[in-house]
Formats: structure tokens, C-alpha cells, sequence
């Protein structure tokens, strides 16, 4: 342990912050373990997924220009496909973020006249501007799409009947957020998803139900394809892109509202026939295939962090103790101060940009200054640890990934030990003559 004690010292952790940690960590031991055996049924899954798919080495070179005939390109989105038990799946590096590949899936399956619900309140801060909710060139709104938005209720509950006054003739999609974007609700479990897509499609059959995935593939052993969903959209620099992903979004689900979303990704008439890989497949599948336990290393680094914070009295969502649905890890507190510190402790134990000092800015699509920490080798990639929030009440930070649960370990300590040194914590907090 002296070994590690002095790395950890030279990484800037003092003594009662590591054994702060490492207390906590034996309390983590059983939780872990139960993550290490869904991260082997998923890696198995994925491996079946490419078996299926006849992946070979030439599936990894790619092309360029038109990208007719792509081999490699079809050949991942057959995995996608048999991954999410989808009849078809647009896997693209074409597809620039999570926010491109939602307003893909809605602006194609949409049309003028047609009403998009959400009945699991508002949506992420991005996509109000997609919606028209705030008002923004070539959104939903100014294409005669109308929103509807059904709250959920104190608790985290939905609102049965709001949801079932909510549709009407009108009503051609049903957009339902499982991650809890900035607000500290609870995050939806595939199973609450399903009894939700149940619901709706006994009211109205045709309604199309599309899933925002991001942030929770691979967190349990099934998918929201597998509970009903007509579509699951996601970002590949979140959990499905295993860190190698530069790039990149998925749509999986009906072949019809996959096909939809090809001919608005490119052009009428030419779909998915044309968008060259450029170079990237080979990571594309290397980080799918490790995809499942670099999300159990991000998974294990959030129940890291509820654990410590919780213990030092902040209100954490989820709690220490509650199943995960998401690799995010909301912590409330409660002023500005706790949450810069934190960003800070973030950004100094990344491995790129660790000298950087974060500051909140008015980053596009926000409507409050957001502070964003993240030193990654792939800008911007929220598998990678990293951690931000908007600087307006409850003043709460959204914390997530960890290629590796060594990294995701140092960082916890790391923001501990800048909130230590920046007098946001108690130094007392942090004896463990407490536990």
C-alpha cells in the first residue's frame, strides 16, 4: 500500500482524503460486483452481435468519396441492429452528437401538422432549441410541428392520465428522455420505459416511440427495442463508443423510421446508400466491443462518488444504495462554489489538459453560464471522465464516465481534494473516525 500511497501523494491526494476514499471503496466491493456480471452478459451479447454479422477484417478498412458498396459501414449497422434486436440500424460518423441524432430521428419522422409529446417533462437544455421550445432557426415549431409536455409527478412518477389527455389526433410521436439531463430526477429503468411505451400504444397504436438512449447502453442487460420502442437514438462518444469512437451517432429500431432518418441524414432518393466511414470503423468497432466494461468502469466511478458524497451530507440522484439506469451521477450543492471546486477536481486529474483551469461560459443551447470539465482524448466525450452543470439552482453537477475504474477512483479523490483545499468541505468531514 506505501506505493500506492506515494503515487497518490504525488497525484496531489493527502493522506485523509485517499484513506477517505479507500474506506468508502470497501463499501463498494459487493455493488461492483454485481456490475462486473452484467458487464460480462453484455460483452457477450456484443460479441454474439458481431459473430452474427459475419464481422471480418475487411469490415475495418472503410472508404471514401460516395461510399458506395461500404461493407465495413452496413456490416456494423447489421450489429446495431442485432445488438438492439432492431429490424434496421444508421450507425454514422456523419452523425455529429447525441443533440444531431435526436433531431434526426424526430425531423424525419415528423411532419407538418404532427404533434411530438413528451410525457417525462422537459427534455435536455439542447433539444428545446431542436423542439422550437425556445425559438431557433429550422426547428420543429417552424415547421408546423407542434410539443406537448406532460411533468412527471412528485416522486419521479408519470402522470397516467395527463399522459392519456396528452394524446389526441395530433399526436405522432412520443419522445421519452431515460437519462436525467440537468434535472436531479431519477433516471428510467428499460422496464419503467416499456411499461410507459405499453401504455401509449393501448391508447394509440400508431404512435411512434422514440428513446433518447444516451448514457445508458449497457448499463443492464436489456435495451428499450427490447421492451417496445420504435426507436433508441444515442451518441457513440457516450457509452457505446468505448472511448475509441472519435465521432459518430446510431438510430436503431423499425426499418421505416430508420430508413426516414437515412434520406433526412443525406438525400431523398439515395438514404443509406451513400456516406463514406472515412477511416473510422475500426474503432467504431473496437470501442462497441468494449463498449460493455468501460461502462462498468463509468458505472462503478458514479457509485463512487454517491457513496462519498452522500456521506458528506449532499443529496446525491441516485442515491448510494439505488439501482443504476444511467452511467450519471447528479450531486446538489446548493451554491456555485461546489460545483466549480468540483469541476476543478475534475479537470486537474485528467490525463489531457490537466493543467486547464474550467470556467462556467454561455455555452450554445443553455440558457444559464455551464461550466464543462473534461480532459479527453476525444473532445467533448462524456464516456471519458467528466463532469459539468449549469451555475443556476440547486447549483448541482452532473458527473460521468471513466475509461477505466482506476481513473474514475482518482478523480472522486481528486475533486474531495480540491474542495478540501478550496474550503468548500470541512477538512473534519474527512476522518473516518466517523464511519
Amino acid at each position: 500500500m506505501t506505493q500506492l500511497q506515494d503515487i497518490y501523494k504525488g497525484l496531489s491526494i493527502d493522506a485523509d482524503v485517499l484513506a477517505f476514499g479507500e474506506k468508502i471503496l470497501e463499501e463498494c466491493k459487493e455493488r461492483f460486483a454485481k456490475i462486473d456480471e452484467t458487464a460480462e452478459y453484455n460483452q457477450l451479447k456484443v460479441v454474439k452481435a458481431m459473430q452474427d454479422a459475419k464481422v471480418s477484417e475487411a469490415c475495418l478498412l472503410g472508404t471514401t468519396g460516395y461510399g458506395y458498396n461500404d461493407i465495413g459501414r452496413d456490416t456494423l449497422e447489421q450489429v446495431y441492429a442485432n445488438l438492439f434486436h432492431a429490424e434496421d440500424a444508421l450507425v454514422r460518423p456523419q452523425i455529429t452528437c447525441g443533440t444531431h441524432a435526436l433531431a434526426l430521428a424526430l425531423m424525419s419522422n415528423l411532419r407538418p401538422g404532427d404533434e411530438l409529446l413528451s410525457p417525462v417533462g422537459k427534455p435536455y437544455d439542447t433539444l428545446e432549441e431542436v423542439i422550437g421550445i425556445r425559438p431557433s432557426r429550422g426547428s420543429l415549431r417552424e415547421y408546423g410541428i407542434s410539443y406537448r409536455q406532460v411533468d412527471l409527478l412528485d416522486g419521479g412518477e408519470f402522470d397516467w392520465d395527463g399522459i392519456k389527455n396528452a394524446i389526441n389526433e395530433k399526436t405522432k410521436m412520443v419522445t421519452i428522455q431515460r437519462s436525467k439531463g440537468y434535472e436531479p430526477r431519477k433516471t428510467l429503468s428499460v422496464e419503467r420505459i416499456g411499461e410507459l411505451i405499453s401504455f401509449i400504444k393501448n391508447i394509440k397504436p400508431e404512435i411512434i416511440c422514440m428513446v433518447d438512449n444516451c448514457y445508458g447502453e449497457f448499463v443492464q442487460r436489456i435495451e428499450p427495442t427490447d421492451v417496445g420502442a420504435d426507436m433508441v437514438v444515442g451518441s457513440l462518444i457516450k457509452n457505446p463508443g468505448g472511448g475509441l469512437a472519435p465521432i459518430g451517432g446510431y438510430i436503431a429500431g423499425k426499418k421505416e423510421c430508420v430508413e426516414n432518418a437515412a434520406y433526412r441524414l443525406t438525400s431523398p432518393g439515395l438514404g443509406k446508400e451513400v456516406g463514406a466511414s472515412l477511416g473510422v470503423l475500426s474503432s467504431f468497432y473496437e470501442g462497441l466491443f468494449l463498449a460493455p466494461t468501460v461502462t462498468a468502469s463509468a458505472l462503478k466511478g458514479a457509485i463512487f462518488a454517491a457513496n462519498i458524497y452522500e456521506r458528506l451530507g449532499y443529496h446525491v440522484v441516485p442515491n448510494a444504495t439505488e439501482e443504476r439506469f444511467d452511467i450519471i451521477q447528479a450531486i446538489t450543492f446548493g451554491n456555485p462554489e461546489g460545483v466549480i471546486s468540483f469541476c476543478k477536481g475534475i479537470q486537474a486529474a485528467a490525463p489531457v489538459d490537466s493543467f486547464v483551469t474550467p470556467e462556467p461560459w454561455d455555452m450554445p443551447g443553455y440558457d444559464a453560464p455551464v461550466i464543462m470539465a473534461a480532459g479527453a482524448f476525444v473532445s467533448g466525450s462524456s464516456i471519458e471522465l467528466s463532469a459539468d452543470g449549469p451555475i443556476k439552482p440547486p447549483y448541482a453537477v452532473y458527473m460521468q464516465g471513466g475509461l477505466t475504474f482506476p481513473h474514475a477512483k482518482y478523480g472522486m479523490l481528486r475533486t474531495l481534494q480540491s474542495m478540501k483545499d478550496d474550503g468548500v468541505i470541512d477538512p473534519a468531514k474527512l476522518k473516518i473516525t466517523d464511519f
